[in-house]
C-alpha cells in the first residue's frame, strides 16, 4: 500500500464522534468506485488490475481509476464468494503459492464472461490502492458517511440529548446511542447482578435507559440497520433488541460498467432515506413504555436459575458459535457477576463483549446477550 493510504484507518473501537467522522472523511476522500467486466479485471501478483476505467476529473485534477489494487482480507472473500473458489482455498494461495491464487482467480474469471462486478477501493492516487470488496453490480451503496450525518440529522430533529459510542471495522460502521433521560427501572432484573468493571449492584442502582444501535456496510457485510437497545446503568452493558430491528436492504438496479461518480442528489435520497428511519426509530423505541414492555419481556426467562454454571456456558457457547476464548471470558464474567441466573448469563456475555478489541467479535457477542439468555432458561 502507498504512503497515501498508510495514515487511514480501518477499524476503531470506542471511537468518540469527533474522530469517527475524520476516519470516515479520510475514506471518503480516496474512495473509488468501478462497475467492471471481467474484460477489465487480471489478478497479478495477489493484487486485482483494473483496466480500461475512467478516469476521475476533480478541481485537484486528474486520478487514475486503472491500476493494481490489493485486496484486503475481506475483498479476498468477495472475489472467492463471486467467482465461486472456497475462501478457505484463496487464503491458502495467497499464504503459500501466489501464483496458484492468480491462476484461480484469472481462470475463473475467464469462465466469467459477461458478468459484471462492483469493485470498492481506496485509491492512492497514482493507479493503486486496496480493494476494500468485491461486489455484485447490483449492489446499492449507502457510504457510512452519509449514514452517520443522516443519523446525526435525525437525533437532533428529534431534540433528543443522547451519549453515543462508535465502532468500525472493514465490515461495519456501528454507532451506539442512549439517552439518559429516556429510563426505567430493572429491579428483578438486575437484583442480584454486580458489576465486574466497579462492584456496584443493581439492587442499589436498577436504572436502564433506553437506546439504539445503528449499522451500516458499505462492503456488502449487511443491510443498514436500526436496533432498540437498553443500556444498563451499573455497568453500561447493552441488551440489544434484535427481533425489532429496522433493516434496509442494499439492492439496487444493475449498474453500467465504468468508474462511478455520485452525484449530490444520490447522496441526499440516502440522506433523506436514512434520516426518515432514523427519526421514526427515535419515536417508537426512545420511550419509557417500549423499555418497560421490553423489560418486562426479559424479565420472564432472566430468573431462571443456573444450577451448573460450566455446562450452561459450554451449550450457550456451542449453540451461539463463540470461540473457546470467548466461552472462557464470559464465564469469568458470570462469576464476577454474582448472578446464578439466566439473567446472569446475558449480563456476562454483554459485559464480555465490551472488553472485546475486534469490533465485528464484539458487535456480534452483544447482540445475542438475550439469545444466550433465552437457551440458558432452557437448560
Amino acid at each position: 500500500m502507498s504512503n497515501a493510504l498508510d495514515t487511514i484507518p480501518l477499524t476503531a473501537r470506542h471511537a468518540a464522534l469527533p474522530d469517527l467522522h475524520r476516519i470516515l472523511d479520510l475514506q471518503q476522500a480516496h474512495k473509488l468506485d468501478v462497475v467492471a467486466g471481467t474484460a477489465m479485471l487480471r489478478a497479478e501478483a495477489g493484487h486485482l488490475r483494473i483496466t480500461g476505467a475512467e478516469p476521475i476529473l476533480s478541481e485537484s485534477g486528474v486520478t487514475p481509476s486503472d491500476g493494481l489494487y490489493r485486496p484486503t482480507e475481506l475483498g479476498d472473500a468477495g472475489l472467492g464468494e463471486k467467482l465461486g473458489i472456497p475462501t478457505s482455498y484463496l487464503r491458502k494461495t495467497r499464504a503459500q503459492a501466489l501464483h496458484l491464487y492468480d491462476a484461480n482467480v484469472n481462470g475463473w474469471l475467464d469462465l466469467s464472461q459477461g458478468k459484471r462486478y462492483l469493485a470498492r477501493c481506496l485509491s492512492d492516487g497514482n493507479g493503486g490502492g486496496i480493494l476494500r470488496a468485491f461486489l455484485s453490480d447490483g449492489y446499492k451503496i449507502i457510504d457510512n458517511l452519509d449514514v452517520l450525518m443522516a443519523v446525526l440529522s435525525g437525533i437532533r430533529e428529534s431534540g433528543m440529548n443522547v451519549k453515543l459510542d462508535c465502532d468500525l471495522s472493514e465490515r461495519r460502521m456501528v454507532v451506539r446511542v442512549h439517552s439518559e433521560a429516556i429510563k426505567s427501572l430493572a429491579r428483578n432484573l438486575l437484583r442480584n447482578y454486580r458489576s465486574p468493571f466497579t462492584g456496584a449492584t443493581g439492587a442499589d442502582n436498577p436504572t436502564v435507559f433506553a437506546g439504539l444501535v445503528f449499522t451500516n456496510s458499505e462492503t456488502g457485510s449487511g443491510a443498514f440497520s436500526v436496533t432498540p437497545r437498553i443500556v444498563v446503568q451499573v455497568c453500561d452493558n447493552g441488551l440489544t433488541i434484535t427481533k425489532d430491528a429496522l433493516r434496509a436492504v442494499h439492492l439496487g438496479a444493475k449498474m453500467d460498467e465504468g468508474t462511478i461518480r455520485w452525484s449530490n442528489d444520490t447522496h441526499q435520497a440516502n440522506l433523506t432515506l436514512i434520516g426518515k428511519q432514523t427519526r421514526d426509530a427515535v419515536r417508537r423505541f426512545l420511550d419509557v413504555g417500549y423499555v418497560q414492555r421490553k423489560i418486562e419481556e426479559i424479565e420472564e426467562k432472566a430468573g431462571r436459575r443456573v444450577p451448573d454454571p460450566d455446562h450452561t456456558i459450554r451449550v450457550v457457547a456451542q449453540r451461539l458459535r463463540f470461540t473457546e476464548d470467548e466461552q472462557r471470558l464470559i464465564l469469568s464474567h458470570f462469576i464476577d457477576g454474582s448472578d446464578r441466573t439466566a439473567g446472569g448469563i446475558m449480563h456476562a456475555v454483554t459485559s464480555a463483549a465490551k472488553t472485546l478489541t475486534d469490533p465485528d467479535a464484539a458487535y456480534d457477542m452483544e447482540g445475542v446477550g438475550i439469545r444466550a439468555m433465552e437457551i440458558a432458561a432452557t437448560l
